[in-house]
């Protein structure tokens, strides 16, 4: 099973080679696709200065949200099943065996890395768990992190969502759509190391989130 390895970047100078590094050493069959979101710092000089094979970096001429990002590498992805990877060294790429195992197995088409939010921020903390449980109660779904960037499903499930939005109500689109879909997501733990000055704003971006919710809970896939 080939993974197609989904990174928005944006502003991520600081880590971007780092963890496009330890991705390219996880000894799975992969391919990187980096969607530089129009940076502004040193990160489009970074990634033109990496010769890693199988890695493909593309660009936003205007910066467009992450997951504006998100879908122009899912357009661009070849694999068998797609990973999102955040550029930021919260999650460790180093845990994609034991998040693919449970599809190579059979036991699963879709899962979801969770993580212990007891390191985050209490108003993050808290936005998280509201948004995981209105999900629960809204799609009938039985998650414990639905927030999580570690989401691992086949590209063909993946385009079938048509995804819309361009910031981070990307992650509640996601979810909403693979439960109208039926799909049974399997949960598997992660670590997890949060970071302290993060673009996501639980306020600024609290509300989409709880928008795309609502919206997609009578979407239907396309025939």
């Amino acid at each position: 099973m080939k993974l197609s390895v989904l990174m928005p970047v944006y502003n991520e100078e600081q880590g971007v080679e780092s963890i496009l590094r330890r991705v390219h050493a996880v000894p799975i069959d992969k391919e990187i696709v980096v969607v530089d979101d129009c940076s502004t710092d040193a990160t489009a000089r970074i990634l033109g200065s990496i010769d890693l094979p199988n890695l493909r970096v593309l660009r936003h001429e205007v910066n467009r949200g992450k997951g504006a990002a998100i879908r122009t590498a899912m357009a661009a992805a070849t694999g068998d099943a797609i990973i999102i990877q955040d550029a930021d060294l919260e999650y460790s790429p180093e845990e994609y065996p034991q998040l693919l195992a449970p599809i190579q197995e059979g036991r699963a088409n879709v899962v979801y890395g969770v993580r212990d939010l007891s390191g985050q921020r209490l108003t993050t903390r808290w936005g998280n768990r509201f948004l995981t449980a209105l999900t629960n109660l809204l799609y009938g779904t039985r998650l414990h992190d639905m927030e999580t960037c570690y989401k691992v499903l086949p590209r063909t499930v993946a385009l079938q969502l048509e995804l819309e939005s361009n910031r981070f109500d990307m992650e509640p689109e996601i979810t909403a759509k693979l439960a109208r879909m039926g799909q049974r997501i399997v949960e598997v733990p992660i670590s997890y190391a949060p970071r302290v000055a993060k673009k996501l704003s639980p306020w600024r971006d609290g509300w989409p989130a709880l928008a795309a919710l609502w919206r997609y809970r009578h979407w239907s896939p396309p025939a």
